[in-house]
């Protein structure tokens, strides 16, 4: 990107303003400093290690930590420590998060199917009131109607040859031993199954996306493995050899926002619709249709001239807050918050909504769901025995389209703004009531997000 160079000359002239070039060059200088004391036992989590990790710390960073170390490792924290031992390493503690419920929310999922109250952790004001508002509208409605439409999660190795001739024949292999690949696979999971292999050539290079189904895994790491024993076949039985090869060559769409996920699927695909009628448009949300359909086609444009992934307002909002409370990878919002939002009027001025989400990673099992706070808003959901995982993600869609709903409406009745000031600022930060700041409207009096 090229920058102005108006810009720049401000810039370096703030970075001189309190010393010179010469000075400011010294900064980037290689350090020849002892390193600081490297932390050890990384994969240990229990009482021992993390006081010596506390202990180093301290000692290397020559001040007292006991209000970090009180905070972080506090006694509920130490009474438990065995149930974090899979999920992270240099332990020292565990972060706290406020968690708000949002609902309730009527889904009447293919798998999910009930009214729900949605845990979210955030530190988000506005976010948790916003998405219940949606849910109130929903539900009002009738409920929101969901289905998992398509599942596959990818892992995709590459390989390299010296000539786009050998590239090809071994393309060719790939193609004729399908099941051998897929028997090789497999026999890394009991639960993981190939569904698809799809070949990329580009140059002397082969990608091999390779498609699972993951049962009620996230899978990520099931997906490697398995892919890890499908390329020692290859490598083992293929008469044309790579020179390098690479177990992940960046094609799955894994934690990034992608054409191929956005096409196609990454974990789940599912398709949330709603129909709100034109008195529930204007008594629950304070607008009507045809504004909330005129904005969706502006912000739609807006989208798209920004170059955005997908149309939708803030769906990586919602899928933030659910992922950290149910003990979901929090970096797979990435990929598994592009979507589409539609919004479109009736012709009697009741609103259809839908949300499509092509990449929404969850799991009920394995992964951080085994923690106790996942395990407790997990247990909150109340999800069937069959199925969970596409349960979860039915509902996952389900807030997204309510926190949609709420959001569009309120940027469509010009609310947005105060909304956040009712919820967010005015809360943090006292009013000002002295007379050289006039009346200032505090949270009670303000609009609020929901009803």
């Amino acid at each position: 990107m090229v920058t102005d160079y108006r810009r720049v000359a401000e810039h370096l002239r703030g970075l001189l303003n309190n010393c010179t070039m010469d000075a400011l060059a010294e900064r980037f200088l290689p350090s020849d400093q002892a390193m600081s004391t490297r932390l050890s036992g990384s994969g240990q989590v229990d009482a021992a290690s993390l006081d010596r990790r506390w202990d180093l710390l301290a000692k290397n960073l020559e001040r007292t930590l006991g209000q970090a170390r009180e905070e972080l490792c506090d006694p509920r924290t130490r009474a438990r420590l065995d149930r974090y031992q899979a999920n992270i390493e240099n332990c020292i503690g565990t972060a706290e998060l406020p968690v708000g419920l949002a609902g309730p929310l009527r889904v009447c999922g293919v798998h999910a199917r009930g009214d729900y109250y949605v845990p979210l952790a955030t530190t988000e004001a506005a976010l948790v009131a916003s998405c219940t508002r949606g849910a109130q509208a929903v539900s009002l409605s009738g409920g929101c109607r969901c289905a998992v439409v398509r599942r596959g999660l990818s892992r995709a190795p590459g390989f390299v040859f010296e000539c786009l001739a050998d590239a090809g024949r071994f393309a060719l292999w790939v193609t004729e031993h399908i099941d051998a690949l897929r028997q090789s696979a497999e026999s890394t999971t009991r639960h993981g199954k190939l569904i698809d292999i799809r070949v990329h050539l580009e140059g002397r290079h082969v990608h091999l996306i390779c498609e699972y189904t993951t049962g009620d895994a996230a899978g990520q790491n099931m997906v490697t493995l398995a892919t890890d024993a499908l390329c020692q076949h290859l490598l083992a039985h293929c008469p044309t050899q790579p020179t390098r090869w690479f177990v992940e060559a960046n094609m799955s769409g894994d934690k990034k926002a992608s054409a191929i996920s956005f096409i196609g699927v990454r974990g789940r695909k599912v398709v949330a619709e709603a129909v709100i009628p034109k008195q529930v448009v204007e008594r629950r949300l304070g607008t009507d249709a045809e504004s909330m359909e005129t904005y969706w086609r502006v912000s739609s444009l807006g989208a798209v001239s920004s170059g955005a992934m997908g149309v939708q307002g803030h769906v990586a909002n919602v899928l933030a807050g659910m992922y950290i409370a149910c003990g979901q990878d929090a970096a797979c919002v990435a990929e598994s918050s592009v979507g589409i939002t539609r919004m479109e009027a009736r012709p009697g001025q009741d609103l259809y909504v839908s949300v499509t989400l092509p990449a929404v990673v969850v799991g009920t099992v394995g992964g951080g769901t085994g923690l106790p706070s996942a395990q407790a808003c997990l247990a909150l959901l109340g999800l069937p025995e069959a199925d969970p995982a596409d349960a979860l993600a039915e509902i996952v869609a389900a807030t997204a389209l309510a926190g949609e709903l709420s959001i569009v409406a309120a940027l469509a009745a010009g609310d947005f703004t105060q909304a956040h000031r009712a919820l967010a600022r005015d809360r943090a930060e006292p009013a000002d009531t002295s007379e050289e700041a006039g009346t200032t409207e505090t949270a009670d009096g303000a609009a609020q997000p929901g009803d």
